[in-house]
């Protein structure tokens, strides 16, 4: 099992969710962000001053997944996420040694699901 992280701009969610569901995903955690990188915050205006805004406010996905369809869930963010732009995001991609549904106490792959 793998536990995928995406860090996507907000107003890609929607295309990213969809490819993510038609792949089979239907189980993620979504959570609101605000980072920096490259694009090192942005000019915004505010009652008539400028002011530069340091982070800019990004979704972190995160998901655990079998190891077959790891590729496929890669394929659809980079699809659905890339704009072009410096700040379209990161994904990362860990092992997870185990998985425990707790109500059941399933264990592994079948936790998942």
């Amino acid at each position: 099992m793998k536990k995928i992280e995406a860090i996507i701009r907000p107003e890609v969610f929607v295309a990213v969710r969809e490819g993510l569901a038609e792949e089979g995903i239907d189980g993620l955690s979504i959570y609101e962000i605000a980072g920096c990188g490259r694009q090192e915050g942005r000019t915004a205006l505010f009652r008539g001053s400028s002011y530069t805004m340091e982070f800019s406010p990004k979704l972190k996905l995160e998901m655990v997944i079998e190891d077959d369809k790891v590729q496929a869930i890669i394929d659809v963010i980079l699809k659905e996420a890339s704009t072009g732009e410096v700040g379209d995001g990161k994904i990362f991609i860990f092992p997870v040694e185990q998985a425990i549904r707790i109500r059941t106490q399933e264990v592994g792959s079948v936790a998942i699901n």
